[in-house]
Parts: C-alpha cells; structure tokens; sequence
C-alpha cells in the first residue's frame, strides 16, 4: 500500500507528465506552421513519451492500491523565436522534470517506500537520455545558427527520429 504522502506526490508527478506532453504538443503544432515537419516529428515523439510516462506512474499508483487524481494542466506557451529557443525552453524544462523526479526519489527514500525508489530509477536514468538528446540537437542548432539550408538538412535528420 502506498502512504498518502507518497500518493500526493505520485499524483502531482502524474500531473507534471501530463503537462509536459502539452507542451511538446504545442511545440509541434509551431514546427507545423513553419513547415519544419522533421522537429513536427521530434516533438510529436516526445509529446507520447511524455504521456507514457505518465502512465508508467499512473499505473503504479494503481498497482499499489492508490487513487489516481489527475491535476489540472496550465495551456502552454505556443509561439517562440526560433528552433534553438524551443529547444533551450525544452532543456529548461526538462531540468525541472528531473529535480522534480529526484526529489520524489528523495522523498521514497525518507518514507522508506522501497517499491518507490526501485520504480523511480527507470526515470531517473531516463533523465540523463532526455537531457542529453535535447543538447544534442541545441549543440547542432548553434552550429548551424541562421543558415536555412543546414536547418533543413537537421529538419530531414530529426524526421528519422523513432
């Protein structure tokens, strides 16, 4: 069973997966207007991982006898200057995700929810890969900066992404 300490910030965690999908959809609907269908692509990938993540949580909060209660989403921001201020607001925010997540590891560990902490590595370890793919494709940006023609060839690149 888990504690209700641990319920509140399994569904709070939940919430924050949720809205991050919002986001990246959000993002892809502004790769979609500019015709960049490659980080369209990227972002729609991230869009459903950020819901599966959810649900990974979801699912042990069900599967420890707790009640999910989903929290409300904030609407996302929709309109940047340029693919490099998408993706530094993506490293941002993916660096909040994963303080949140380590501080909800912290707390497992504090309540002595051994389930928790043995589930939470999965994202924990998933941090360091989100992390690292979005400086990746930032490093690239930088590189290319206003160039159009190497932005579309990056575009074709993050097309491929599965």
């Amino acid at each position: 069973m888990i504690t209700k300490t641990m319920l509140d910030a399994f569904n709070q965690q939940i919430g924050r997966e949720f809205s991050s999908a919002y986001l990246y959809l959000s993002m892809k609907a502004y790769f979609e207007s500019h015709n960049l269908a490659g980080f369209a692509n990227w972002m729609d990938l991230q869009f459903k991982e950020e819901q599966g993540h959810a649900m990974k949580l979801f699912s042990h909060v069900v599967e420890r006898g707790g009640t999910v209660e989903l929290q409300q989403i904030d609407k996302p921001k929709n309109c940047w200057e340029s693919p490099l201020q998408v993706f530094e607001e993506v490293l941002v925010h993916e660096r909040e995700i994963t303080a949140s997540i380590h501080a909800l590891y912290d707390l497992a560990k504090s309540e002595k929810d051994f389930a928790a902490e043995i589930f939470l590595q999965w994202f924990v370890a998933e941090q360091v890969e989100e992390e690292k793919n979005v400086t990746d494709v930032i490093d690239n940006l930088k590189r290319i900066e206003a160039r159009e023609t190497a932005l579309l060839v990056l575009d074709h690149r993050l097309a491929k992404r599965t």
